[in-house]
């Protein structure tokens, strides 16, 4: 059986760390190694969204979607789109203090992608297998 949750947060930095909580409370009670991944998948998702994003700029928004079905786990982040496709960087120095959400999205994740839609982005970092 699959279920499906959704919640829109503004646009704003410190927005991340709700999007976050709504995660971990939706997992309550899951393997810890789970939650503490998808957590960390929804955070950079969502930083991204705020920062690279139309999302974050005045009355801006991103949608957290977390499905679940038998044994897997989606997690969707859709944002307002911006002027650049999101890319794994290389991290060229490691004192380079930003550049490695989507490295650790894709450590993560079974998989991840983006899709385009009209005006809106939706970046997803998905599957887990439990």
């Amino acid at each position: 059986m699959s279920k499906k949750w959704s919640r829109m947060f503004p646009g704003q930095a410190w927005q991340v760390a709700e999007a976050r909580h709504f995660v971990a409370a939706l997992l309550e009670g899951e393997e810890a190694s789970l939650v503490d991944d998808a957590v960390l998948v929804v955070g950079e998702l969502a930083a991204n969204a705020v920062r690279h994003t139309r999302s974050g700029w005045y009355r801006g928004w991103f949608l957290v979607v977390i499905g679940f079905a038998d044994d897997l786990l989606r997690i969707q982040v859709t944002d307002q789109g911006g002027d650049d496709e999101p890319t794994v960087r290389s991290v060229n120095s490691p004192v380079d203090e930003g550049g490695r959400g989507l490295l650790l999205i894709d450590a993560c994740a079974k998989g991840w992608g983006v899709k385009d839609r009209p005006a809106v982005r939706a970046a997803s970092g998905s599957t887990w297998r439990g």
